[in-house]
Order: structure tokens, then sequence, then C-alpha cells
């Protein structure tokens, strides 16, 4: 019976029909576009489909990249515990894609560049470049073991399909279209699989509203058990979800993973136009609002058709993360196929993010670091690099799975590293892009003290766990359950700590554990960002910065980017003279800045005036 507790039901031959189905689907996806593009195999091809990429499918690609299996089981289970303040992300999703179009889109398109830590070189120097792309491979391969070891787990524990042989599917799934098809591969199969998520999602929310007799009942449900008090204005920095949380500092996160991160920027500077690139990201908010909306709905389903047996508490199931799979092999498993749909939608999700994070480490390892080593590279021997390195990072990122399993909340975790990590690197970006007496003195003091600062808060974080007085998990009852599992409670309240819902609290707490340590995870970005661009900006005035007079033009934001629909495909080319230069071709041994390469460069044409603040 539904709702009540105890066992469900196995995987049926029809839901493994589907599933493999639906990933052989995926792969073929890619192999096709491998097959179509056969002819031009090189490596502009490889890593941005020849530039010749149109906004809607470079949209869905950007959704999907982001929209993990960790977002397709991690929001329903956030929702059932926390309520709808997740929701609020789209406040923060429409401003980071306002930002990123009108801002960064301009910028690296004109700049011409493959990785986006290009524009460290040109602006700064060497050094800084390659610490930035140090920061991102080791920020997307820990990411990338997250993606795949969360949904494998909870697939494994609720379904019975096996960790390991997942894990390793998922990889080389990845890895062969990623090898052989390039960008290209990996942007059609994420619109496939992307197009999969939303239908497993819409499955549940169908099912759950029928045996509820209604969405109005669902609604009801979640409005008595408080789970729709999603606007909660309290400017407590350590309460983990607040509207200013979510909107300030959740802001600020997304336009860090969108704005400089590799495998969002390669997306849109692979578009035809600055306006396909520009269109791209708006769509991709659009996109954003209905999977986040979906997810939400689909966690107030789970808690109407629980919300009297919380499986957790009735230990029917072992981690928060393992609900959605239970939900689905309880309410579905009579429809033949579908629980098959729904776990193909949490490993396509899974499928797209780790195909576009091997696509980006390749894109940045090629550009950053062996380009300007092997300067004479030709495009045969640059092609079977290419799939040498994309093997390899399937490789790394299965690995590093084994590191994610020590992590806590998955959804929270993923989120944090991102914080940790983008949050300086997205300070430096715009030192580099506003502030025009910041040198590289300033851009590497406050990018190694901002990045300090979120390593400090994170991890200790990590070891003490904030108490659930601000994180604020809302309460949960086992009084209707049938197959009543363990004898201790039969209600939980708002506040009890369990290993499953709560970290477990360490018996000896520092002082700073309940202030510095319980800093909501989303404000780690704002407080690596903040820190990078004050100390830049000391640093820098305190070394010459302000004195600086040759710098390139082109490496600022110009008030002619900003929302330039109607004239940005002529603004997409830069002048003769601003033409970019790129970083291996002009250095030699790094030893040159480009930022003040061509002197005479210096005084802006009048149309494209540069928007800087210093």
């Amino acid at each position: 019976m539904v709702g009540t507790g105890g066992p469900v039901a196995p995987f049926s031959v029809w839901d493994y029909v589907v599933f493999a189905g639906i990933v052989l689907g995926a792969a073929g996806i890619g192999l096709f576009q491998a097959i179509r593009s056969r002819r031009d195999n090189s490596s502009q091809e490889f890593l941005l489909g020849g530039r010749q990429m149109s906004a809607v499918p470079v949209s869905m690609s950007l959704t999907a990249s982001f929209m993990s299996g960790i977002t397709v089981i991690g929001t329903p289970a956030e929702a059932y515990l926390y309520g709808t303040p997740f929701w609020l992300f789209g406040f923060s999703y429409a401003i980071m894609s306002t930002v990123s179009a009108e801002i960064f889109v301009p910028l690296f398109y004109r700049l011409g560049i493959t990785s986006a830590y290009e524009y460290l070189e040109m602006r700064f120097n060497k050094v800084i470049r390659v610490i930035g792309t140090s920061m991102y491979i080791t920020q997307t391969a820990l990411y990338t073991g997250m993606v795949i070891y969360a949904p494998a787990l909870a697939l494994n524990q609720i379904t019975g399909l096996d960790l390991w042989g997942v894990l390793v599917a998922t990889g080389v799934v990845c890895i062969i279209y990623c090898t052989l098809g390039g960008l290209k591969a990996v942007i059609w199969t994420d619109v496939f699989q992307m197009v999969v998520m939303l239908a497993g999602f819409v499955a549940v929310i169908v099912r759950g509203a029928i045996l509820q007799e209604g969405l109005t009942k669902i609604w009801d449900d979640a409005r008595q058990g408080e789970r729709l008090n999603a606007f909660d204005f309290s400017p407590d920095p350590l309460r983990r979800h607040t509207f200013w949380t979510i909107v300030v500092g959740g802001s600020l996160m997304w336009t860090s993973i969108y704005a400089i991160n590799q495998s969002q920027v390669q997306r849109y500077i692979s578009c035809r136009t600055v306006t396909h690139a520009k269109l791209s990201l708006y769509i991709n908010m659009v996109s954003l609002w209905v999977t986040v909306s979906l997810a939400v709905f689909s966690g107030l389903t789970m808690y109407s058709i629980y919300k009297d047996c919380d499986p957790i508490t009735n230990k029917d199931v072992g981690a928060l993360d393992q609900m959605l799979p239970y939900l689905v092999m309880d309410i579905l498993s009579e429809f033949p196929g579908v629980p098959g749909l729904f776990v193909a939608a949490a490993y396509s999700g899974t499928l797209s993010t780790v195909s576009s994070s091997i696509n980006a480490l390749v894109a940045v390892t090629m550009e950053d670091f062996v380009k300007p080593l092997w300067t004479s590279m030709t495009e045969k021997q640059a092609s079977l690099l290419n799939m040498g390195l994309s093997v390899v990072f399937g490789a790394v990122c299965i690995g590093m799975a084994a590191v994610a399993s020590q992590m806590g909340s998955i959804l929270q975790a993923a989120l944090s590293v991102f914080g940790m990590i983008s949050g300086p690197l997205l300070g430096l970006y715009v030192l580099g892009m506003f502030f025009r007496c910041a040198n590289s003195s300033g851009g590497l003091v406050g990018m190694i003290t901002g990045l300090l600062l979120t390593l400090w808060v994170g991890i200790g974080a990590q070891m003490y766990p904030p108490l659930p007085e601000k994180t604020r998990p809302l309460p949960l009852s086992t009084e209707g359950c049938i197959y009543n599992n363990t004898q201790n409670f039969t209600t939980m309240s708002p506040w009890s700590s369990t290993q499953t819902l709560i970290p477990t609290i360490p018996n000896s707490r520092p002082a700073l554990a309940d202030s510095w340590y319980s800093l909501s995870y989303l404000y780690f970005c704002p407080v690596g960002t903040l820190a990078t661009i004050i100390i830049g900006l000391l640093v820098s005035s305190v070394t010459g910065g302000c004195k600086q007079r040759t710098i390139r033009p082109d490496l600022f934001v110009r008030k002619s980017d900003l929302f330039c629909f109607s004239s940005c495909d002529d603004c997409s080319t830069p002048p003769e003279s601003e033409a970019p230069v790129k970083s291996s071709s002009s250095l030699k041994e790094g030893k040159k800045n480009l930022a003040f390469i061509g002197s005479q460069m210096d005084i802006a044409d009048k149309n494209h005036e540069k928007l800087t603040w210093f």
C-alpha cells in the first residue's frame, strides 16, 4: 500500500529495457554526431563545434550541464525536508543569466578564446592563468565525482543496480561519445537527456496527483506541513536558506558557474554569433525555472504521500538522497517501464554533466598546458591528444567518486565546492574586467587570500556542521506507518538529530563552529569574491597598479556590450587593431604580459567606450 512504509518492488524486466534503451539512445546520438563530423576532425571542431552552434540546443545543453543527477535526486529531497525556499533560486537564475549574457559573453566572444582562463593571462600573467586553470580542474574533477557517485548509490540501494557497475558504465558511455564526437556530440546528447529528465519529473507529479486525488491536495498538504514558507527575510547570514542567502549568495554562486566556468563558457562561445550566445543564456534561464519548479513540486508530491509515514524515520531508506528513487518504485512499479524511465532521467542528468566536464577539462588542458609547451603540434596530433585526454579525464572522474562518498548532503556539498573555488576566481575576473588599476600582483594575492578564506570556512563547515537551529529541517511523522521498522519514536521533531537527516554533531565544538563555520554555504562564493576584489585592489595600489596606462582596451567591459542585440553581430568581431592575441603563439615562455602588448590601443573608439571603475 503506497505511503505506509515497508519494502518496495524491485526493478522489472521492462524497467531494465527502458533504462538501457534510453542510455543507448543517448550514446547513439553522440556517435551519430561523431560520424556526421568525421570529415572535420580539427581541434576547433572537437572543442567548439566549429563555432557554428545555434541558441536552442546550446541553451538546453547549458541547463543539462548543471541540472545533473544530483539535481534530479537532491532537489526533490530538499523540498521534502526543508520546503520550498529552494524555488527562490529562480531569482538567482534570472540575475545570473543577465549578468553572464550582458557582461561576460561579449568580452569572451570578442577575444575569440577557447579556454576561459586565457583571459587571465591576457589581463594579468601566465602564473595566474595556470593557477586559475588548476583550480578549475580540481573543482570539476571533485564535482563530477559527486555527480557520478550520488545517483549511483541511491539507485543501487533502491533498485538493486550494481553500484560500481553503474559508476564504470557512466564513465565508459561518456568517454565513448566525448572521445569520438567532441562538443557537438555532448550538446546534442544533452538536449535528449534534458527531455528525459523533465519527463521523469512529470511522471512522478502526474502519478502523485492521481494517487492524492489532485494537485490541490498536494498543495494543501504542503501548506499544512509548513513546506510553503519560502520567503524568510531574516538577515541572519548563518541561516542555511533565507531570501537573502539565496538571492544574494545564490546569484553570485550561479554567476561564478555560468560566467567563468569552462563547461559553460565553452558552450556559448561555440555559438555562431554573439546574439545566439546571449539568447542561449536567456533560454537557459527559462529552462532552469521549469526544471527547478518541477523538481520542487516533485518534492512536495513526495511529502504529500509520505506525510504520515516518513521512510527515513521508519528506516525504509538509509539517506535523504534515496527518497525519490524509493518514491518512484513505490508509486510507479505497477506500470512496467515507467520506473526505468525515471532512473534513466537521473542517469541522463549524470551523463550530461560528466560528458560536459570531460570535454571542458580536455579544452583547458590543451589550451592552457599543452599548446603553450608544444607549439609545433599538428592538427592530427592535437586530435589524437584530445581523444586521449578524454579517456584520461573520464577515468579520473570515476576515481573521484570515491572521494565524493565521504561528503555529506550531496546537493549542498556540490554547491559548496563551487562556492569555495569559483568565488575567488569570479573576484579575479571582476578585478580584471572593471578595474584598470588592478595588476598581476594584486590579482594573485587577492585570489590566494579569497581561496584561503573560502577553504577555511568550507572545510570548517564540513568538520563542524551547523546546528539544526540554523539549517531548520521541518517535522516528519511515522504515525501512519503500517510497516514500522523502528520502535524508538513515532514523530520526529524539527530539531532532532539523526545520522540520515542531519549530520552528526561532534561533542566538542570550537568557538568558531557556531559562528564562522555556520555561515550559510551560499555565502562562501561572496566571501571569496569580495576578499579577492578588496585585497587585490589594495595590493595593486601599493605595487603601482594605478600608474599603468598601456592596457589593451578590449580586455575591459564596454558600454556597447550591454543589451546589444541589434548590432551585437557587428560587435562580435573586433577591429583589426584589437584582434585577440592568442597566448600560445604570442608569448615566449610566458614572460610577456599580453595586457600590455600594443600600447597604441589604449585610446578606445568612442563607440566602444570601456566600462571600468578605476
